[in-house]
C-alpha cells in the first residue's frame, strides 16, 4: 500500500510542477444553461441563482492546452475580494462560483484577479447567446445539435469545430466555446470536442 501512496504523491507533484501560471494555448469559455444546473444541483442547495430568470450564465473562462489543461496554479496574484466576486454574480449566478473559478482557473492565466474577471466579462459579451431559447414557455426535447446550430447562426465568426454542446442526465448542460488569448474564436483541441449526441435532450425553460 505504501508504494501506491508514493505513486499518487509523485503524480500529484508532477502535475503541480507542470501547471505554470500563464503557460497555456487558448481559452475555453463555458456557458451553463442555468435551468439545468438548478434542476440538478442548485435547487437542492437552495442557491440564490435559481431565484433569478437566467438562461446561459458564465460557468468559467478556462486556460487550455492543446491537450489537457492547467488548474490550481501557484500564483503570486492577490486573491479577489468579496466585492470583486460578488460583482460577477450578474453573469455567473453566484459570487461563490466566481471565487471557485478564480482559484481553479484564474490562477493559471497569469492575470490579476481584476483582469481575469474583466476578461471573463469581455468574453461573455463577445458571444451572442440565442435569444430564442429564452422565449421557451415549457420544457422541450430536441437534438443537442440544434443548440449548436443556434449559436452558429447568431455568431457568424463561429465554426462547428469551435463550439461543443454538452449534456448531463439527459439535459442540455453547457455550450463550450474556444477562444484565443485575444478572445477570437479558434478551433478546439481534440480532447475537448465531445458533442452531446442525444436526439431528445431536455431543455427546461428560463423561469
Amino acid at each position: 500500500m505504501r508504494w501506491i501512496a508514493l505513486l499518487l504523491l509523485s503524480a500529484t507533484l508532477a502535475r503541480a510542477d507542470g501547471d505554470v501560471a500563464g503557460d497555456f494555448d487558448y481559452y475555453v469559455m463555458s456557458l451553463s444553461w442555468s435551468p439545468t444546473w438548478c434542476a440538478l444541483e442548485g435547487d437542492p442547495r437552495g442557491s440564490p441563482q435559481c431565484d433569478r430568470n437566467l438562461g446561459f450564465v458564465l460557468h468559467g473562462l478556462w486556460p487550455q492546452h492543446h491537450r489537457g489543461y492547467p488548474s490550481y496554479c501557484d500564483s503570486s496574484m492577490t486573491a479577489p475580494s468579496r466585492a470583486m466576486t460578488e460583482a460577477m454574480s450578474d453573469i455567473m449566478g453566484t459570487s461563490g462560483l466566481a471565487w471557485h473559478q478564480w482559484k481553479k482557473h484564474g490562477t493559471c492565466t497569469g492575470l490579476t484577479a481584476a483582469d481575469y474577471f474583466a476578461l471573463s466579462r469581455e468574453a461573455f459579451g463577445s458571444i451572442n447567446r440565442p435569444a430564442m431559447l429564452r422565449r421557451l414557455d415549457a420544457p422541450v426535447t430536441l437534438p443537442a445539435t440544434l443548440i449548436e446550430e443556434a449559436f452558429l447562426k447568431e455568431n457568424s465568426d463561429l465554426e462547428p469545430d469551435m463550439i461543443t454542446i454538452t449534456c448531463r442526465s439527459g439535459r442540455i448542460q453547457e455550450a463550450r466555446i474556444c477562444l484565443s488569448k485575444s478572445l477570437e474564436p479558434v478551433p478546439c483541441g481534440r480532447d475537448l470536442v465531445r458533442d452531446c449526441a442525444a436526439d431528445d435532450a431536455l431543455l427546461a425553460p428560463v423561469r
